[in-house]
């Protein structure tokens, strides 16, 4: 089953069987982080608000873990239970650029629900995101939705990641993509951690590269086509990373539209690059 829902099938799952369908509105950037603001003043039909900073990353250790660590079980299953979440249920995330905010919550439900919980979950991304639901036609609500309480059980740990030692031998044995804009990547450009460049070995392939002008995601076959050109092996592991582990998980998903079982490493370059010990590579 794709990880991608349209538009079109998502208004039908809306009015035909909503009673175990949770949409969850990831509006976040760099710039902006908190959407709560634009939340209010227009959401898909019962969607949501997920606040990206503080239900899906901790904070404080930037350090040792970058500066977007992945939540502890019991912060995300709080925040999942105030979402309204089940088990069993499906789930569908969005948000207003490209998904890459809304493939973090994506990557982070399908790899920490506790196995021993019941039915899992079906975790669905808007393909297009919010502006492919108002290109389709579709409503949008205003206002806060506040659901009842949900009784989802988190796992401790999580599935397919590696850390900052895996990261440092993975170009060895598989391919490690490097998903954050060309100049950073190439060390002309880094506004936000402590050094500038990349980490030795990596491959750059920037995340917009996954999707077309309308913010949906090439075909899979276009989307393997892609990785194959920038040297991903079908027949060895791969792995991706960004700044701080929030835009890697959509080449994780494009990566899974595609066919390749890969790997996400959470704490990314901002982690990287506060270890005073590990080697930095600048250019091509």
């Amino acid at each position: 089953m794709s990880p991608l829902i349209s538009p079109e099938q998502l208004r039908e799952l809306i009015d035909t069987d909503p009673t175990s369908l949770r949409i969850l509105d990831v509006r976040w950037r760099l710039d902006r982080p908190d959407g709560h603001p634009e939340y209010l003043e227009g959401h898909l039909p019962g969607a949501v608000y997920v606040d990206l900073d503080h239900e899906l990353a901790e904070h404080g250790r930037p350090a040792t873990e970058g500066r977007h660590p992945l939540p502890s079980a019991q912060t995300l299953q709080e925040a999942a239970r105030r979402w309204g979440i089940n088990p069993g249920d499906t789930v569908v995330v969005y948000d207003d650029v490209n998904n890459t905010a809304a493939a973090r919550a994506w990557w982070l439900l399908k790899h920490a629900q506790n196995p021993d919980d019941g039915p899992g979950l079906d975790i669905r991304v808007l393909d297009g995101a919010l502006t492919g639901w108002k290109a389709a036609g579709y409503a949008l609500e205003t206002g806060e939705v506040t659901p009842e309480t949900g009784a989802i059980s988190i796992g401790e740990g999580y599935a397919r990641r590696i850390n900052i030692d895996d990261a440092a031998a993975f170009p060895e044995q598989g391919t490690l993509l490097d998903v954050r804009a060309p100049e950073r990547y190439r060390g002309e450009h880094e506004p936000m951690d402590p050094k500038a460049g990349h980490i030795p070995g990596a491959v750059n392939a920037p995340t917009g590269g996954n999707v077309d002008d309308q913010g949906r995601f090439l075909s899979p076959e276009q989307l393997r086509e892609r990785f194959l050109s920038l040297g991903v092996d079908p027949e060895k592991p791969v792995a991706s990373y960004c700044g701080s582990g929030i835009t890697a998980s959509h080449s994780t998903l494009a990566l899974e539209l595609a066919g390749f079982d890969a790997v996400l490493y959470p704490g990314s370059f901002s982690e990287w690059s506060n270890h005073q010990d590990r080697p930095v590579a600048s250019g091509e």
